[in-house]
């Protein structure tokens, strides 16, 4: 499991581009490990880093930015809720995979780091 807060403390000094690109990166490897993980808990807890980074960053954004991250944000949240189950069924851990990569792709837009 992830520390918190040192996580936090680290994330919250890049700038704002720079810190949507690590939520980038972050949902890029959901999409890689929903795919390819064997171990269920390491998407979980990607998933639930993904949640955290959104939520430190969305509130320093453009207001159609901050809506469109939160309900990536929510998305995630049932992903996270539903993951024991899903991650047994090829077709959900591919659509997670396929989701997670938009989302990513949509990170990046919002960065201006493409």
């Amino acid at each position: 499991m992830i520390n918190k807060e040192k996580l936090r403390e680290r994330f919250l000094r890049d700038s704002l581009p720079r810190r949507l690109g690590g939520l980038a990166a972050t949902l890029g490897r959901i999409s890689s490990s929903a795919r390819n993980s064997t171990d269920p808990s390491h998407v979980a807890n990607l998933l639930d880093e993904a949640k955290h980074l959104i939520e430190w960053t969305a509130a320093d954004t453009e207001p159609e930015t901050a809506a469109e991250l939160v309900r990536m944000q929510t998305l995630l949240t049932l992903w996270q809720k539903a993951w024991g189950e899903s991650s047994k069924n090829p077709q959900q851990r591919l659509l997670l995979s396929v989701q997670a990569k938009d989302w990513s792709d949509r990170a990046v837009d919002f960065s201006g780091l493409a």
